[in-house]
């Protein structure tokens, strides 16, 4: 797909959908929020949440049980690393020690149905995304 010439530097394409099995939808849409996502759509056994870039996170109820520790089917990225641990700490969250990269610094918490969820530093630097 060509880039936009209305002067827009973003990509032109971005993810649209992810999909999120959990063992407790409300509990898991109440945890996303408190990390960042707004909450667009909620029910019972499903819940759309909204990231940056207007990426909806489809939030179903998982079939099988989830092994505590399993990796997330993704992660996030943060403008500010160091204040995002910080604020999950404050929150409870139990945050791992701080990783230092050559690409991204990160920590990882654990979500409500058990999944490791590592949150990055950014790695688009003056980029606009």
């Amino acid at each position: 797909m060509p880039a936009e010439k209305n002067g827009d530097a973003r990509p032109p394409i971005a993810i649209g959908h992810v999909e999120h099995r959990v063992t407790d939808v409300g509990k898991a849409a109440d945890w996303y929020e408190s990390v960042g996502a707004r909450c667009i759509v909620r029910q019972r056994n499903f819940a759309v949440l909204e990231l940056r870039g207007g990426t909806h996170m489809m939030v179903g109820k998982s079939k099988e049980p989830i092994e505590r520790g399993t990796p997330a089917p993704f992660d996030f990225i943060v403008d500010d690393v160091d204040v995002a641990r910080k604020s999950c700490a404050k929150l409870g969250m139990k945050p791992t020690c701080m990783s230092r990269g050559s690409i991204h610094d990160w920590f990882e918490i654990v979500d409500p149905s058990g999944y490791k969820l590592t949150i990055l530093s950014s790695h688009a630097g003056k980029r606009p995304v």
